[in-house]
């Protein structure tokens, strides 16, 4: 019987949990590689509860449950979750472990999916919950599945093989690099759960998560530099098994659990921060000496090599012209009234998928207009879409995937016919300062990313305003559009990503923003790449960037008496190389619209 509200769902949920003797359970967005997005089958979150977003968590007990999320969603969980079912709570100010130990009665056994959390997690859990008489419980099979009666299968859509054209190296020769550091650190073999490092190291691509182009499936690397491949049979094309060889053994993804039995006595190393608790757990049981080691793919997907470097540039130029095309419509349309944010986005894809290399959007276009905008990471939808309306702020966020790049843009423009009032103006070009900031500036070897993040906050703070997302993340070729280990942030609390020195080849967004709550957002949002720089008189290695998104900055809404000289000079060597490089691609109309967003400021 399909359930049609989220009370009916929550309701035979707590019907199962006391079958099972529960007297709770967890709810996170996880899959079973702990993936930012995850499949159709995964989405239990919002199967459950109506929340839309891309992170947080429920917990739901006999007589109360609870929502955890962070003040990205602080207005969108009021608008998707029943405030009469889940109490809203935010993170980190609200921990759930103290919550759990607070509300649940003494002695409650609380469950958990040992497949859908980390270790560390588990174990903090457990501590918490301990201190307060109760316990944490690991299910066999998630109860979720159990009740989600019209639950989507996993995708069964075929891998296929990144040419190595593309990727600038073989899978052979990144397993024998692995396989190197194996033996450098005593070790038999590596165990690999995250998507795209599984992808990465094979050469392989898929599509069963939206927009992520990752084939569900696991890896375990062996000193020797063969690998055992789990994945559903039915996904292995005749190219792909080909392609990888006969060094990776081919085996059906229902086997990994068993699989373990092999490593019994081996020193086996895990990720504690990319594999769930499940896989420790079968470790431990089988007898392996597990080796807390961060995933050998991680650092060298994220150092783009030359081959790599070239397709984000490639994709970026027709990436560019499509975006540009877009922003000419929306001058005209715009204006009008007669354009909302599904309409606009739904352009802005279409313009895309003009040019055939168009594989996947890279995430869901953030389409805001006007309040919404001030949402940074907003998702619309029927229920909350906007008009554009007349002399009003509109933010748009989006992305393609490529074989030969994933791109990522955010452009916030004036939709007229008025001129901007001089507050949207002046925090418009608070955020540029920051964004030149940032991309004109030269650091040293061993710089990580939490040392460069005030560059781009700088001139808002002086005006005593600031924006609750980090600066920068990492970005992939054709896999994710959020990428670590490198990340642009604060670094208070040893936030992930921050500690890790830029080094060249990685690709990273500048994206600083301001948003006023209840009525406009602004970002502007460019992928840089970490490049070596030449210094006269320089003492050892220093790095800048390249900027490789290139689509004209709204100049509407920039107050040109706060720009400097250096600042004014930097707009105009980059919308001249924005002309140079979309220019050949455009005619007509488009060409004429760049010729005059280029022209100097």
């Amino acid at each position: 019987m399909l359930m049609q509200t989220h009370e009916a769902r929550l309701s035979a949920l707590r019907e199962e949990l006391a079958r099972r003797e529960l007297d709770g359970f967890v709810v996170p967005i996880s899959d079973e590689h702990l993936s930012e997005y995850v499949g159709a089958y995964a989405q239990r979150l919002a199967w459950l509860t109506g929340f839309g977003g891309s992170a947080g968590s429920a917990v739901v007990l006999k007589n109360n449950a609870a929502m955890f999320v962070d003040g990205r969603y602080t207005i969108q969980v009021r608008d998707q979750v029943d405030g009469k079912l889940y109490d809203y709570k935010s993170v980190p100010k609200d921990n759930m472990g103290d919550w759990i130990a607070e509300t649940a009665a003494k002695g409650a056994r609380i469950g958990f999916d040992p497949w859908l959390h980390t270790r560390g997690w588990a174990k903090a859990m457990a501590k918490r919950l301990d201190k307060a008489g109760a316990e944490l419980v690991a299910v066999d099979g998630n109860p979720i599945d159990a009740v989600w009666s019209d639950q989507p299968e996993r995708s069964m859509a075929p891998a296929f093989v990144q040419d190595d054209t593309y990727a600038g190296r073989s899978s052979a020769e990144k397993r024998g690099e692995i396989a190197d550091w194996l033996k450098d650190e005593g070790l038999d073999a590596v165990v690999i759960s995250a998507l795209d490092s599984v992808a990465w190291t094979l050469n392989i691509r898929g599509s069963d998560v939206d927009h992520t182009p990752v084939a569900l499936s696991y890896l375990m690397v062996q000193s020797d530099g063969t690998a055992d491949w789990f994945i559903a049979p039915e996904k292995v094309t005749d190219e792909v098994s080909s392609k990888l060889g006969n060094a990776v053994r081919i085996r059906n993804a229902d086997e990994f659990s068993a699989a373990f039995a092999q490593l019994a006595g081996k020193r086996v190393a895990a990720d504690p921060e990319r594999s769930v608790y499940a896989i420790f757990e079968r470790l431990d049981e089988v007898g392996a000496d597990v080796v807390l080691e961060t995933d050998p793919a991680v650092l060298p997907k994220a150092i783009k090599n030359s081959a790599e470097r070239q397709g984000h540039r490639d994709a970026q130029a027709r990436d560019g012209a499509a975006v540009s095309r877009f922003l000419n419509w929306l001058e005209d349309e715009g204006p009008k009234g007669t354009v909302d944010e599904l309409s606009a986005a739904a352009r802005l894809k279409a313009f895309r998928e003009e040019n055939a290399a168009l594989v996947d959007l890279s995430f869901d276009t953030i389409s805001g207009a006007g309040s919404n905008g001030a949402l940074c990471h907003y998702r619309v939808s029927e229920e909350t879409c906007l008009p554009l309306e007349p002399n009003s702020v509109y933010l748009v966020d989006s992305g393609g995937q490529y074989k030969d790049g994933t791109t990522d843009i955010t452009r916030t423009v004036w939709i007229g016919p008025d001129t901007p009032p001089a507050e949207v103006k002046d925090r418009f070009t608070r955020v540029l300062k920051g964004h030149i900031a940032l991309d004109m500036q030269i650091f040293p070897t061993g710089t990580a990313g939490s040392a460069l993040d005030v560059l781009a906050r700088q001139h808002l703070w002086m005006a005593g305003v600031d924006y609750a997302h980090g600066t920068g993340h990492g970005v992939g070729s054709f896999l994710g559009v959020h990428e670590g280990p490198q990340r642009i942030a604060k670094g208070r609390g040893g936030q992930a990503g921050t500690d890790q020195e830029l080094v060249a080849g990685m690709i990273l967004s500048n994206e600083p923003g301001y948003y006023k709550a209840g009525e406009y957002g602004i970002r502007i949002e460019n992928l840089v790449l970490v490049v070596d720089r030449q210094i006269d008189g320089m003492e050892g290695e220093w790095f800048g960037f390249e900027t490789l998104t290139l689509v004209p900055i709204d100049r509407t809404l920039v107050d040109r008496e706060m720009l400097s000289e250096a600042e004014i000079a930097w707009w105009n060597d980059y919308h001249a190389k924005v002309h140079a490089v979309l220019a050949p691609q455009l005619e007509g109309g488009n060409l004429a619209w760049l010729e005059a967003a280029c022209q100097p400021l």
